[in-house]
């Protein structure tokens, strides 16, 4: 749905200033996005709304060979394979013990499906993109490039995750674990 469909008083307000693209983009930048909040140990990260499809216990998962630590397994979730990550293990944090306590979130990835396991789901939060920092680059070349943003809320910090960095990242690096392990065997 457009801007002008959903206010048609600000669509009104707005004739021949700016094209429909350019108030679907103003409307836009003024609505506010919502996050999943969730904890890893003491640390607060968030997750697009709209990317999450379901959040669940931990379960069982089938463990596969030669994968990166962080990818704990797959699970069969109504027929679709899904890959767990473990962010805690993924943050340089070491693995999650994983008990019934904990979660999964499973988030949507272009086309895959992707599970997230955290510690607890703390929040719904809805942030304008004036509240959302940029991540301070303080090491160049720090593996921060799967954080979006930092947004503080209730005095405390929470660290976006953004998926399709941290997915392609995860890939990347079993690419190139798979890689040095072909060059070890030859």
């Amino acid at each position: 749905m457009s801007i002008s469909a959903a206010s048609p008083a600000i669509a009104e307000e707005l004739p021949g200033r700016i094209g429909s693209e350019g108030l679907a983009a103003a409307g836009a930048a003024t609505l506010p996005t919502q996050f999943i909040s969730f904890a890893i140990g003491d640390d607060q990260y968030g997750v697009d709304i709209m990317a999450v499809r379901e959040i669940k216990g931990w379960s069982e998962i089938t463990h596969l060979p030669k994968q990166p630590d962080y990818v704990r397994g797959v699970l069969n979730l109504r027929g679709v394979i899904v890959p767990i990550i473990d962010l805690r293990c993924r943050f340089g944090q070491g693995l999650t013990e994983a008990t019934p306590l904990h979660i999964v979130i499973i988030v949507q990835i272009g086309s895959r499906q992707v599970g997230l396991l955290a510690d607890r789901v703390l929040d719904i939060v809805s942030l304008g993109a004036s509240q959302i920092q940029p991540v301070p680059r303080i090491v160049r070349g720090a593996r921060v490039d799967f954080l979006s943003g930092l947004v503080t809320v209730d005095n405390a910090m929470i660290a976006l995750i953004d998926l399709s960095n941290l997915l392609s990242m995860a890939m990347t690096d079993s690419d190139e674990n798979m890689a040095a392990e072909r060059a070890q065997t030859k």
